[in-house]
């Protein structure tokens, strides 16, 4: 299968360093204390959150999210290593001395999987501790990018991560400019994956200004809700 074509194009259309659509919206679930929703194109991805307590986290799949029907057993082994993933990258931003012996439980469930549904849950998480407001000493973001057909690709696709090539995912304090997470399925030469990481560190820059975006639109609906009541 060609993934790139000799015009340079994607098979959904993009130029190899172009994300994504991206799509979230935050307080999604009346009765969580946080929620939102995380869209990367065709990836979607509800997170909610109850707190402050300890931090946990669940990471599911809905059975309609994927192609294939197969359903997955809750506590597989593949949703609890997701799930002690985006807890520690999490756990890494959240002022927990602010909140002694508190718990923070986090849920995200993906509702539609075409590839980057790791970034996607903590993204949403990102954006649901926020709204539940969580105190953090930076926003986290996740992006991932590979190398395909010998070309860096950013945010790939499920198509394109199906192919087998090396898959690099980052997650990033923003502000601190500070690795959170860095996870790869595969060897590269050095060169390379310093290429690709660095592809993907810049995906998270341009996500993080996309939520900051969202945060302050809701911040200011807020603000405006709030005069209409006094």
């Amino acid at each position: 299968m060609e993934y790139i074509s000799p015009e340079g194009l994607r098979v959904d259309g993009r130029r190899p360093l172009e994300m994504r659509q991206l799509h979230a919206q935050v307080g999604v679930v009346d009765k969580a204390d946080g929620s939102a929703i995380f869209e990367m194109g065709n990836t979607k991805v509800i997170a909610v959150v109850y707190g402050p307590r300890e931090v946990r986290c669940e990471y599911s799949m809905a059975n309609f999210s994927t192609g294939d029907r197969v359903r997955r057993p809750k506590g597989d082994r593949r949703s609890t290593e997701i799930s002690l993933v985006i807890r520690q990258t999490m756990a890494a931003a959240i002022l927990t001395r602010l909140m002694p012996r508190s718990q923070i439980d986090i849920f995200v469930q993906v509702l539609q999987a075409d590839g980057g549904t790791r970034s996607a849950c903590i993204n949403a998480a990102t954006l649901a501790l926020a709204d539940a407001g969580i105190p953090m000493c930076d926003l986290i973001t996740s992006c991932a990018a590979g190398y395909l057909n010998s070309t860096p690709l950013l945010d790939m696709n499920y198509v394109e991560d199906s192919a087998g090539g090396p898959d690099v995912t980052v997650g990033l304090m923003a502000k601190m400019e500070k690795v959170t997470l860095l996870q790869m399925d595969a060897k590269l030469p050095l060169d390379i994956f310093e290429s690709v990481m660095q592809l993907a560190i810049e995906g998270c820059k341009a996500i993080v200004r996309y939520i900051q975006e969202v945060l302050l639109e809701n911040t200011k609906q807020l603000e405006y809700q709030k005069v209409l009541r006094t």
